[in-house]
């Protein structure tokens, strides 16, 4: 999952240690350009994680550990003057974060090898339902549009749901496993975004990313699962690249573009994910889920575009996406 970008209300001049201004018609391009391949890179995701032969937890660690890795000399030396000045309440929330990032991820990797990559790509992306949901608890008003956009897209969950419960009882838990992961997700982008106030991408990525791969290491050893004796060369390449598909190339394109593009064009991109991680498993993987589901993939979809298209502000920020 990605350190999400900030971004500003339409209308309001661009604030923080991220801001830049608006791009000119040639850096739109650029843009556009650069989504498309964070896209493609994302939409690999989840067929790269069912493909490979080690256990979730330990792939989930590995991918945060490997972008750790890489991340570490631009950190360390061009960030490490506001690593220092972070208050302890941004330390803090910056870590609570990862640990609710590696609960995404623990919940989510699992229901790969338990139901179909579709079904569970398009579970755990209904993020913004439980941000929207999240948000209301807090006491803030969202317009009728993202409230139908919700319903809709639960209706497409309990679709989802039903024809997986007519096909196994294990692809039922596994997109429980999924939703659950969407569920946690909204809880890492509400924490995020009070961080990214006054911290950069940069260094509150890495604070989170480091947290959550100790937790995850944790969690491996507690669980006896293996980091990495026994792995053949073929599963070190992937999970190289899918730190560098998903989680390099994918998330931080992502919060490269939304500066240009806007946090409404972005987020509704992203939501190609879905049908993109379905294709490239159908054809990888040789993935094909019952025929019912695939309608109900396009109502989740529909829900969310009304939840992006509907919001404004915080529930149209394509942080609470979450590009997997």
């Amino acid at each position: 999952m990605p350190g999400a970008p900030r971004t500003t209300r339409p209308g309001t001049a661009p604030a923080g240690p991220d801001a830049a201004g608006p791009p000119g018609p040639g850096a739109r391009r650029l843009d556009l350009g650069l989504l498309a391949v964070a896209i493609s890179g994302v939409s690999v995701s989840a067929p790269l994680i069912a493909s490979t032969a080690a256990p979730a937890l330990a792939i989930a660690f590995w991918r945060n550990a490997m972008a750790m890795g890489v991340m570490s000399p631009f950190a360390l030396l061009r960030g490490r003057a506001e690593l220092r000045r972070m208050t302890r309440r941004e330390v803090g929330l910056s870590a609570l974060s990862g640990v609710v990032l590696a609960l995404h991820f623990g919940l989510w990797l699992p229901s790969l090898s338990m139901t179909s990559v579709a079904s569970s790509t398009a579970l755990v992306t209904t993020t913004p339902i439980w941000t929207t949901l999240f948000l209301r608890m807090r006491g803030q008003r969202q317009p009728w549009l993202v409230w139908a956009g919700t319903a809709l897209a639960f209706v497409g969950v309990l679709l989802v749901s039903g024809v997986d419960l007519t096909t196994s009882g294990r692809a039922l838990a596994g997109d429980a496993l999924a939703l659950g992961g969407g569920i946690a997700a909204a809880g890492y982008v509400l924490l995020g975004s009070r961080v990214r106030r006054t911290v950069s991408t940069l260094s509150y990525t890495y604070v989170c990313y480091g947290t959550t791969a100790v937790v995850l290491l944790a969690a491996c050893l507690a669980d006896g699962a293996s980091v990495g004796a026994g792995y053949s060369g073929q599963t070190w390449v992937k999970l190289a690249a899918l730190t560098v598909a998903a989680q390099l190339l994918g998330h931080s394109l992502l919060n490269r573009v939304v500066r240009g593009l806007g946090p409404s064009v972005t987020s509704t991109a992203i939501l190609l994910e879905t049908p993109g991680a379905a294709l490239i498993a159908a054809v990888w993987l040789g993935q094909h889920p019952p025929v019912a589901v695939y309608p109900a993939l396009l109502v989740i979809l529909a829900g969310l575009v009304l939840v992006v298209l509907g919001g404004r502000g915080p529930v149209a920020e394509p942080s609470q996406l979450t590009p997997v």
